[in-house]
């Protein structure tokens, strides 16, 4: 029996018909705006309300202003924090400004890979997480695009290994038909895209999933909304877009 992490975001787990495999490193990938973060901070969310610990490393953000964004969804981490089954890794400051140094789990050269696995490695072992997210994996070879999959593969190696079902999130322009970087959508078990595209002046979401190890999945395109309680998938309603304009079209 194949075991699955429910993402709880409404409509997803049913285009996976199910959840995400147990284990699986997700890569999320999307341009700006698109709700790459909200996402994996919905997961996390969801995970918490079922007893499952997570990790969230912040690797573009502040982590007072990631709990803050939280918070503006109704996602009050910190007594989970408190409780020491939700962590932040902070690998944005450097250690560097006074609140930066009330945090936990701080990686001094967010630019070391090697740094950031040790740090969350300890934060997995001291929460007990099932899920993490990175956020974003982009982040670290940004400047060395070379190195992308060696870097997927060295997250995927740790997380998986210690059981953590995980979201990496993948930056990509709006131009952008990849996933972030050469290689990395085959070190990924499995990879979502988010889109946000502009028809007749108008802005419209949908995601796909590209591909999911383990487990069939939806190959429909599905609009998608981010709401004030987070983000809402139609997995009953498949998104075309062309040159005649874009169409939502329900399925029966």
């Amino acid at each position: 029996m194949l075991e699955r992490v429910k993402t709880g975001i409404p409509g997803f787990d049913e285009i996976l018909y199910g959840g995400i495999p147990k284990r699986n490193v997700v890569l999320l990938s999307g341009g700006p705006g698109t709700g790459k973060t909200i996402f994996g901070q919905q997961y996390l969310w969801n995970g918490l309300q079922l007893g499952e610990p997570g990790i969230y490393v912040a690797l573009e953000e502040h982590p007072v202003q990631v709990r803050l964004n939280m918070k503006q969804f109704g996602w009050d981490v910190k007594n989970y924090e408190r409780e020491g089954t939700f962590a932040i890794i902070d690998a944005f400051t450097g250690g560097i400004g006074e609140a930066a140094k009330r945090e936990k789990y701080v990686v001094r050269n967010p630019g070391d890979i090697d740094q950031l696995i040790g740090v969350l490695r300890q934060a997995i072992r001291e929460t007990g997480a099932v899920r993490v997210v990175v956020d974003s994996v982009s982040t670290i070879y940004l400047t060395r695009p070379v190195i992308a999959r060696d870097v997927v593969l060295k997250l995927k190696k740790v997380l998986s290994g210690m059981g953590t079902t995980s979201i990496l999130i993948s930056q990509v322009s709006v131009t952008e038909r990849g996933f972030g970087g050469p290689g990395v959508e085959h070190a990924a078990d499995g990879i979502v895209r988010l889109d946000l595209d502009e028809y007749s002046g108008e802005l419209y979401r949908s995601l796909i999933v590209w591909k999911m190890r383990g487990t069939k999945h939806s190959m429909r395109r599905h609009p998608f909304e981010i709401t004030d309680k987070g983000i809402i998938v139609y997995h009953n309603k498949v998104f075309k877009g062309g040159p005649g304009g874009a169409k939502i079209i329900e399925l029966r």
